[in-house]
């Protein structure tokens, strides 16, 4: 089964490709240039060098959210474009999850962190035991004081990752003799763990069709919020 998977969530764009389990390529940007310039060009290049055909792809897969709103709504329509035309499956995968699946030889807690601003992170947490990922939260917005409330409580070894992870070490870390912060080079969300989560929910039946496929966000836009604030302050 051939899986094309693909992230957008953040400030990197990635782009994997994956074969029963195998890699067969992924490409990884980080330099803070705009999705919707970048992501077709990497999808190009990866199938190109890889001599497969958008026609060969088996499942497409996206990381549907949590991430910038912007970010993920590139992901999930280009996924949809890409699978519509091929009524192909897709695979609707929580960034947060996917994150999980890029340390498969960790063991303990799994904190993923994405920056949602004003003190605030999406985050889920994942036990890694003997290379399998179990799910311990669903995914939500909090705040970083409720965070580090939570992880009080787990006495192993957790793992910070993602683009709020140095947020948090920052914030509580340091203090903590069992939060670590990942290292650069895993600490950002993969197209390839984007992959792995697809193919779990492959053999759970869980893809959806390209309509069926819908964007994540955990928490509304920032000019809905404001519209809600000031609609507040003229009733009050």
């Amino acid at each position: 089964m051939k899986i094309l998977a693909i992230d957008t969530t953040a400030c990197p764009v990635s782009a994997a490709l994956v074969d029963d389990g195998r890699l067969l390529g992924e490409f990884y940007l980080n330099i803070k240039t705009t999705h919707s310039q970048t992501l077709m060009p990497v999808v190009s290049s990866l199938l190109d060098n890889t001599k497969t055909s958008v026609k060969d792809i088996d499942v497409f897969a996206v990381n549907a959210g949590p991430g910038s709103f912007t970010g993920v709504r590139i992901g999930v329509a280009s996924v949809k474009g890409l699978a519509m035309p091929l009524d192909k499956p897709c695979a609707a995968v929580s960034t947060l999850e996917s994150m999980a699946y890029c340390m498969p030889l960790t063991s303990g807690i799994v904190c993923a962190v994405m920056d949602a601003r004003c003190s605030q992170v999406y985050n889920a947490l994942f036990r890694i035991d003997n290379g399998n990922v179990g799910r311990i939260t669903e995914d939500r917005a909090l705040s970083l004081t409720e965070l580090e409330e939570e992880l009080s409580g787990y006495y192993e070894t957790v793992y910070l990752i993602g683009d709020g992870a140095q947020l948090c070490f920052d914030s509580f870390g340091r203090d903590a003799d069992n939060i670590v912060l990942t290292p650069e080079n895993i600490r950002f969300q993969h197209a390839y763990g984007t992959a792995a989560a697809a193919a779990k929910m492959a053999s759970e039946n869980r893809l959806c069709s390209c309509d069926e496929l819908m964007p994540v966000y955990l928490r509304l836009p920032q000019a809905e919020r404001e519209l809600k604030a000031r609609q507040a302050q003229s009733k009050a």
